[in-house]
């Protein structure tokens, strides 16, 4: 990286890596919670799981959705001088940070069982579910735009648009390895290592 460059990740990638993980640790731990008859019995602890998806869902899926899109608005151009990281590197470095909570959440949510049988399971798919739709909202906005958002990654502090996120750079749509969304792009313009340099105006 030369003088003065800086590392940029896109947030959509960010928001939708956690996904991924809640959604199948969720119904994996939902489909083994269920065989327990559990405190409850397998129908109210089915019932309240479905409940508690959809809660689950609409609250990943709305928290911090008026500051993304304040941040989008308020969005300037990058410059040349930056390194477009790939989108394998931004999930490996989300996930190195946070891989054991996450795998710490499917013992506890199989624990619960015992007392309601695959409610927790099924909040915790519900969180991915609603993570994975943001993604896709912001995926829309992208699109609308006609400009991908990116942040530098040593602002984020657990959310990219927490308060310490100062605000979000953009590129063309063509720039680096990730559609609008965050999926991954197929013959991506992104060099190995993420060396894309601004790549796409």
């Amino acid at each position: 990286m030369g003088r003065g460059a800086y590392a940029l990740a896109r947030v959509a990638v960010i928001v939708r890596a956690p996904a991924r993980w809640l959604w199948w640790l969720g119904l994996l731990s939902a489909g083994i919670g269920v065989l327990v008859p559990g405190l409850t019995g397998r129908r109210i602890g089915v019932s309240a799981g479905a409940a508690l998806f959809i809660v689950g869902g609409a609250l990943a899926f709305r928290v911090h959705q008026r500051r993304y899109a304040e941040l989008a608005r308020g969005a300037s151009r990058a410059g040349r001088a930056v390194f477009l990281q790939d989108r394998a590197v931004t999930l490996r470095s989300w996930r190195r940070g946070r891989r054991w909570w996450l795998l710490a959440a499917f013992p506890v949510a199989l624990a619960s069982s015992l007392l309601v049988p695959a409610a927790a399971g099924l909040a915790l798919a519900g969180l991915g579910a609603g993570l994975w739709a943001k993604a896709l909202w912001l995926g829309g906005l992208e699109r609308r735009e006609g400009a991908l958002l990116w942040v530098r990654p040593e602002w984020v502090k657990g959310s990219p648009a927490g308060p310490s996120v100062r605000g979000y750079l953009t590129t063309g749509l063509a720039a680096g390895d990730a559609l609008p969304g965050g999926a991954r792009r197929r013959g991506g313009t992104a060099k190995a290592g993420g060396t894309a340099v601004s790549g796409a105006r």
